[in-house]
């Protein structure tokens, strides 16, 4: 902004003053460029759209168009243009209505060419500071891109759950560059997981994971919202009969072509009904949830809605008086056990009950056995989670558990009984094996943490460079880190060189912009711009009230 001068454009009706405000200033000198002029409002508007000046000088009584008609035209068209007004009419009601246009200075004729330099030279860093705070919301923004999956799921929770009106949700999809208007709308659900655990197959895992990413972001009318590390919810439009169909048809091969690329990831999705408007989406969200949930007790690779699953349920239910039914519920909850999370509990719960024939609780001896059978499998699971981790203390939970069970065989008499008994039991066996796969990111998101404390200093330092560091595809790495960490990558930077600026504004006597420096923002203004964003008050402010305190 430094090296580039300012335009300058006059309007003026008497020529001799035009002359003399034109010819009284060394423009090039004072660091301006005089780009135009014109002896009215009319002649003035067109040369003033082609030029774009960065400040406009006009008298406010010419003939055709006055000053304070083109000084709206100009507000209108070019809102970022500076307008001062030259008025030999010393009345408050011209200038009060300036003041409503919203120009940026009023100067009584005559004036000198010092009086208006003056005035162009305090409006001269005005821009300039307007155009560095532009550039500093500028680079914060896309330093923050990394948020945008994380808004976008949010975005998505509040579609799918009537939070919306039609007009909000047209409005909140623009920031995601998202036309949402269409005739017709459905969800797909879509999960990936690996057939087995290693470092080659995490590879392979992640490499999946990148390539569904980067598919699904050119599809048209298709929009993508990461719901965790391994899953995507989409969201499929069309205007024209048939066309929906088509391009739910065209995602599912897309899909399962990629997956197909690796032996040991599988998938399964489920859909969602067609619905007419999209403040029904939730009726769609629901039946692909309810489709989605069949992964545990379906065969996996399969992208299939709920109206299929009932057609494969029909005369399949799980009979718990034969042992390869029982034996085959037993490795559903393990399946679900082991991969499944908190948030699918009751999803999972309804598919697995849906299973279990309405004849079979009907018998309390029955249910009770189904019970039995179910806290065995889940204490099995804990017991093993625990004893892998190492800690003992979630021992004496597992025991409560036995106390619970035996309370509730004497008291459970229907399917919803049984549903809200499974349900607390997978809640309190998901934590234990979260809590006991904390470690499974650990080294990598130590590794991270200690890169970041010694580099932060860096300007080079980014999401990308660490990335490469712990062997990660950029997307995976930001979505495990945000996950394992409760931050987004440059969040959790941005608290690291705050943290260490404010150590240095409390305990030195250093400048704002030398601090900015050390701690990695090379850009003073920028630096106190992120300073002000975070800790809510400017570096100078900070320093000023640790002072006081002390």
């Amino acid at each position: 902004m430094e090296n580039t001068r300012l335009k300058v454009f006059l309007v003026e009706d008497e020529m001799l003053i035009r002359e003399g405000v034109k010819n009284s200033i060394e423009w090039k000198e004072e660091g301006y460029e005089f780009v135009g002029e014109a002896s009215d409002g009319e002649l003035a508007l067109p040369a003033i759209i082609k030029e774009k000046p960065d400040i406009v000088i006009t008298d406010i009584r010419m003939p055709f168009m006055d000053g304070l008609e083109l000084s709206r035209m100009i507000r209108k068209g070019l809102p970022s243009v500076k307008i001062v007004i030259l008025s030999g009419y010393d009345d408050f009601s011209y200038a009060k209505e300036a003041i409503g246009i919203g120009v940026t200075e009023y100067l009584l004729k005559p004036i000198s060419s010092e009086k208006l330099l003056e005035t162009l030279n305090g409006i001269s860093e005005k821009i300039k500071q307007e155009q560095e705070d532009r550039d500093a919301q500028e680079t914060y923004y896309k330093e923050m891109q990394e948020n945008m999956e994380l808004r976008k799921m949010k975005f998505f929770a509040k579609l799918v759950s009537g939070e919306l009106s039609l007009a909000e949700a047209m409005e909140e999809g623009k920031e995601f560059d998202m036309n949402l208007s269409a005739r017709e709308y459905t969800i797909i659900l879509f999960k990936i997981s690996l057939i087995k655990e290693g470092n080659a197959e995490q590879q392979d895992f992640i490499d999946a994971f990148g390539k569904i990413k980067d598919a699904t972001l050119n599809l048209e009318a298709v929009y993508s919202f990461q719901r965790s590390l391994d899953g995507w919810a989409f969201l499929i439009m069309a205007d024209d009969d048939g066309v929906l169909e088509e391009r739910v048809e065209k995602l599912k091969k897309m899909l399962e072509e990629i997956v197909s690329e690796y032996s040991n990831i599988e998938f399964f999705g489920g859909i969602g009904e067609k619905v007419l408007r999209l403040r029904e989406l939730g009726k769609s969200f629901e039946q692909a949830d309810k489709a989605f949930a069949a992964r545990f007790t379906h065969e996996p690779n399969q992208i299939i809605d709920a109206e299929q699953i009932r057609n494969v349920s029909n005369g399949t239910e799980f009979d718990v008086n034969n042992f390869g039914q029982l034996e085959k519920s037993r490795k559903v909850l393990e399946k679900f056990l082991n991969s499944g999370a908190k948030e699918e509990i009751h999803s999972f719960v309804n598919a697995f009950t849906d299973e279990i024939s309405d004849d079979n609780f009907k018998s309390l001896i029955i249910c009770q056995y189904l019970l039995m059978n179910i806290y065995v499998t889940v204490m099995s699971f804990c017991e093993k989670m625990i004893m892998d981790s190492g800690n003992t203390l979630n021992q004496e939970n597992v025991s409560k558990r036995g106390e619970e069970l035996k309370q509730v065989i004497a008291t459970v008499r229907t399917r919803d009984d049984i549903k809200e008994y499974v349900d607390n039991l997978l809640s309190h066996a998901i934590e234990v094996r979260n809590e006991a796969s904390k470690r499974r990111y650990s080294d990598i998101i130590q590794t991270a943490k200690d890169e970041i404390e010694t580099k932060y200093m860096e300007e080079s330092i980014s999401l990308n460079s660490v990335a490469a560091i712990v062997g990660m595809s950029l997307s995976y790495f930001s979505t495990v880190f945000s996950k394992e960490i409760g931050h987004t990558f440059v969040e959790y930077l941005t608290m690291v060189r705050i943290d260490k600026a404010k150590e240095m504004l409390t305990c030195t006597d250093m400048k704002t912009s030398e601090i900015g420096y050390e701690v990695g923002y090379k850009d003073s203004h920028y630096f106190s711009y992120i300073f002000k964003k975070t800790a809510g008050c400017s570096p100078k402010e900070y320093r000023q009230g640790r002072k006081g305190k002390e």
